[in-house]
């Protein structure tokens, strides 16, 4: 017998396990105990609703909403201050768009998810202390006698 290769013999093709997936993509299922990010976009009418809806919800009863409350029973024209809320909110989520979209080519999307649910739980805890701080603000003044 002989140990030499047939060099006109094809390679056999390597055929992926049904469970494996392809190099590059990410399922979103656990493997090996790590989660792994979907990579796939999003559909688009849930993305615009996902988006609409959780923006809508956070602005429900926020400073900006009552601040153009405020300004329009002012002014007496509640058309133009709409379209200068409507404006300035078009505005800032731009900026927050392209900050994210920036970030996101930086850092991993694990890890900015983590950033930001410690910056939104560090804000949530440092304007709790100021709302209680000025709350007790009262009760901790002793009248001069």
């Amino acid at each position: 017998m002989s140990d030499s290769v047939d060099p006109s013999a094809s390679p056999e093709p390597v055929v992926p396990e049904p469970d494996s997936e392809p190099a590059g993509e990410a399922s979103g299922f656990e493997t090996d105990g790590e989660a792994t990010v979907t990579t796939e976009p999003m559909d688009f009418m849930a993305v615009a609703l996902t988006t609409f809806t959780t923006v809508f919800l956070a602005e429900l009863g926020d400073k900006t909403q009552l601040a153009a409350l405020l300004l329009s029973a002012e002014s007496g024209r509640p058309g133009l201050v709409f379209a200068g809320a409507a404006l300035a909110l078009i505005c800032s989520s731009l900026v927050g768009v392209l900050l994210g979209r920036w970030l996101a080519a930086v850092m991993p999307a694990q890890r900015l998810e983590r950033i930001s649910g410690v910056l939104m739980v560090s804000l949530g805890l440092w304007l709790g202390g100021q709302a209680s701080l000025g709350l007790l603000q009262p009760v901790l003044t002793l009248p001069n006698p």
